[in-house]
């Protein structure tokens, strides 16, 4: 997972986007914007006619009272309105200058501010729970309005719609567009106070999941019987969906016990009927399905009283905070408008009706079938993670854990091995090089994720897992996912032509390259070599991730909007709604294909207490891997990735348009799956 987005981002569902008028109410009348306008036209002419229009509504609609009457504002808008192409040309690249500077420092701060949260430097002080409190970027946008800074962009340069931009930005030069991204930053005008508040928020939901470990060490049948080995202790839910999914390659009994073991762990957790003296308790054995608890030494009988509905709390408390913005935000006036109209640029309904031809696709109903008679067994509800289309279910994880921990012993083998990875991937040695100076290894308290940087002259960050002994594989399959973030990141940054232009369209795009990585962890490990057959697999595997991760965005999705329709829900009302919610989406797309009813296996992915409606950017990022990868197929590897990443923030449309010549589409996903399941 790529952590592009900032706090203030998820806080107001808009990483990239655009156009909403504030909900204080502006203090200019009508009457002032307009003599202002007649003021500037006459003043300019009527060459500038439309610029003057567009600017001084523009201001007028985020000018408060505080930021002065209405001579102040016809005088600000008297000096500051800008003719000449080559001093607005200046402004420009002086704003762009100073905002990258800005940006980025602020950026580096608040990394150093959660070091300690984010990575394993030992235990965690009083000081630093205070200090990831604190964002000093909270506070720079509005100071950018009080200091008029804001003002002089608005006034001078458009601040443009979705539906401008799928219209007109076919004809847009790079620099246009980069203007045109500029001024994103100024599309609400949020107080200070309200990022604040939601900074502590988020940091709190961060910091539940990322200490929520289970230590399957400790678990034990109804028999008593351990089938764990010792000092396995895995994070919730991405340690244990991946431990689940490795047994896919044990064929015996032992192995399928293990899964319904974990399945019954997810179970509880989503239901929140985990004892809570068991999380992350080396001193406590757990029966999962009796739900009883005793001591690990001497036996005696422990407390098995569940854990409060902490997980659900923390949701709300994540809702409630963006809820926040919302009037500030009237023209997009919710936190799912603002995540799929703002940020994605593709509305909820498109996403959904992309997410829905993969599940009742009949091509997931056949590769169902084909998984049934590969397991011998019917399908049960955790076998959503089936792995055995991926190439490592053809390997024991003892033996993927033996090759990668005698590769890398540590984080630094791993972050010396960078530029031999990326030279397997098929970069050239010197631009291996180039990205594996500008990435940073460092080990994450948590499962991993990708750091990028935002000034050019910083560098971008791969946290991951590495235990005891050595990454794991579960660690280095994760860590060659973020490895495809941070490549993206540093072309998108470093490679990029003009800064306001940094990044891809949406997050479901640096998913998608991630993926691209991800899916060769083995080659480069020197396990296989990419063949038609092998192509075929990713086919089948990908459509199978697709279908799972789909149903689990579908869930994210309607349970924000069940929040939405119940405001001032309890922690247990939401609770009800959110395993509900699960229970009704499985029944509908997964229990025809699995014979199984009622499962509420799909709420139990972590994303949905922390980052806020990021879910539905996976199975995005799936079939959009899926389409760049054959054009990813055609030429060098390595330039053809470098040229796609570095078209920088266009439209996802316009972004697919120039990678493969089309629009995000499931066909070339759904007739590959076909293709290889005849």
């Amino acid at each position: 997972m790529s952590l592009r987005i900032t706090l203030l981002m998820l806080l107001m569902g808009l990483a990239p986007m655009i156009v909403a008028r504030i909900s204080a109410q502006p203090s200019m009348t009508s009457d002032t914007v307009r003599q202002t306008i007649d003021r500037l036209i006459a003043k300019h002419g009527q060459q500038h006619a439309e610029r003057i229009r567009r600017g001084v509504e523009q201001v007028a609609q985020r000018w408060w009272t505080e930021d002065g009457d209405a001579q102040a504002f016809t005088a600000f808008c008297e000096a500051r309105f800008i003719t000449d192409p080559a001093a607005l040309d200046e402004t420009f690249n002086r704003l762009e200058r100073v905002f990258e500077q800005m940006d980025g420092h602020l950026h580096e701060v608040r990394r150093e501010l959660t070091t300690p949260l984010d990575l394993d430097t030992g235990e965690i002080s009083g000081a630093d729970q205070l200090l990831a409190n604190l964002d000093l970027a909270a506070h720079v946008n509005e100071d950018l309005f009080r200091t008029k800074v804001a003002f002089l962009a608005l006034l001078n340069f458009p601040v443009h719609t979705l539906q401008e931009r799928l219209e007109n930005g076919a004809g847009w030069d790079r620099a246009i567009w980069a203007r045109s991204r500029m001024m994103d930053r100024f599309v609400l005008r949020v107080p200070a106070s309200v990022q604040q508040e939601a900074t502590e928020t988020f940091t709190a939901a961060d910091q539940y999941i990322a200490n929520y470990n289970i230590r399957l060490d400790r678990l034990v049948t109804p028999e008593g019987e351990r089938l764990f080995p010792e000092n396995l202790r895995l994070i919730t839910h991405w340690g244990l969906r991946d431990e689940l999914g490795s047994h896919y390659a044990d064929p015996s009994p032992a192995g399928l016990a293990k899964q319904r073991m974990i399945l019954k762990v997810m179970e509880r957790i989503v239901r929140q009927e985990i004892p809570a003296a068991v999380i992350d308790n080396a001193g406590l054995l757990w029966d999962p399905v009796n739900n009883t608890v005793k001591a690990a030494q001497g036996g005696q009988a422990a407390s098995a009283e569940r854990e409060p509905d902490t997980r659900y709390q923390r949701l709300l408390d994540v809702f409630r905070a963006v809820r926040k913005v919302d009037p500030f935000s009237p023209t997009e006036p919710t936190f799912l408008d603002r995540r799929f109209n703002l940020e994605r640029q593709i509305p909820e309904k498109e996403v959904e009706a992309l997410l829905v031809s993969v599940l009742e696709s009949q091509e997931v109903k056949d590769l169902a079938r084909v998984i049934e008679k590969r397991l011998g067994r019917k399908l049960e509800p955790f076998d959503i993670w089936y792995s055995g289309f991926k190439s490592r279910g053809q390997y024991s994880e003892a033996e993927l854990d033996r090759i990668v921990q005698q590769k890398y012993a540590t984080v630094e083998a791993f972050q010396t091995g960078l530029p031999q990875v990326l030279q397997g991937l098929g970069f050239t040695p010197e631009k291996s090089r180039w990205l594996a100076e500008r990435i940073v290894v460092d080990p994450a308290r948590g499962a991993g994720h990708a750091m990028g940087a935002v000034r050019r002259e910083d560098k971008a960050h791969l946290r991951t897992r590495v235990p005891r002994g050595g990454m794991d594989y579960k660690g280095y399959n994760i860590a060659i996912h973020e490895l495809g973030h941070n490549v993206e990141q540093v072309f998108s940054l470093n490679g990029i032509d003009r800064w306001s232009l940094a990044s891809v369209p949406n997050n479901a795009f640096t998913e998608a390259m991630a993926f691209v990585f991800q899916n060769r962890d083995l080659e480069l490990l020197g396990l296989q070599k990419p063949s038609a057959e092998t192509r075929q697999t990713q086919a089948l595997a990908t459509l199978w991730n697709t279908y799972e991760i789909g149903g689990v965005a579908l869930v994210d999705m309607r349970v924000w909007r069940w929040m939405y329709e119940h405001p001032d829900a309890t922690p247990a009302e939401l609770r009800e709604a959110t395993l509900s919610i699960a229970r009704d989406v499985w029944n509908r797309w997964y229990a025809p294909v699995f014979g199984v009813r009622d499962s509420d296996i799909l709420a139990i992915y972590s994303h949905m207490i922390v980052y806020g409606l990021y879910l539905p950017d996976y199975p995005l990022g799936h079939i959009i891997a899926f389409q760049v990868a054959d054009k990813l197929e055609e030429g060098a590897f390595g330039a053809e990735f470098e040229r796609l990443t570095r078209q920088g923030r266009l439209t996802p449309d316009a972004w697919m348009r120039g990678a493969v010549g089309g629009p995000i589409s499931t066909k070339a996903l759904l007739e590959a799956a076909r293709e290889a399941l005849r």
